[in-house]
């Protein structure tokens, strides 16, 4: 289902200069930043596992998985506790670290584009639409893109490689 066209609410957040966003029904808390548990052999981008309310969650850093590089932590770091979509399974839950959180916005169906073909340092696949505000641009992130190539035995070993649900 597109999104183009259509009315957002979205929480929208800072790596670096760029502002990106994520739909506010896919965002179950924010938290102040913590240290992760490191586990062995992971990617660079998975920081380890948190405590989130008793269940073991895996921190991402958002930046390193985007192809921004790594940043130091500093007090405005956040962790994004969202849920994307698995075919055939529970949701995923996941803690992203982003830079900071700047607010929650709603845009209008005419401030809601499609996404250009970005280039540059970031995959434009993993960009689901472009937001327009007075201040700049946000782009919405896509979840499932973004994790859609990842070995199922990082999310659980339950789920094949590019089977996310979209």
């Amino acid at each position: 289902m597109s999104i183009i066209g259509q009315e957002l609410q979205v929480v929208v957040f800072g790596l670096g200069e760029e502002r990106f966003a994520l739909p506010v029904t896919d965002v179950r808390e924010i938290l102040d930043h913590r240290p992760a548990f490191r586990m062995p052999d992971a990617p660079a981008w998975l920081l380890g596992l948190t405590d989130v309310r008793g269940t073991s969650v895996p921190m991402i850093d958002l930046r390193v998985r985007l192809g921004l590089g790594a940043a130091e932590t500093t007090l405005a770091t956040r962790v994004l506790v969202v849920e994307t979509p698995v075919a055939d399974a529970a949701p995923l839950v996941l803690g992203l670290v982003v830079d900071r959180v700047l607010d929650v916005s709603r845009f209008g169906a005419d401030a809601v584009e499609p996404s250009p073909d970005l280039g540059g340092r970031w995959r434009s696949g993993h960009v689901e639409a472009i937001l327009r505000r007075e201040d700049g641009f946000v782009a919405l992130l896509d979840l499932t893109r973004i994790f859609a190539n990842d070995d199922a035995d990082l999310f659980g070993g339950d789920v094949a490689p590019g089977t996310l649900a979209a």
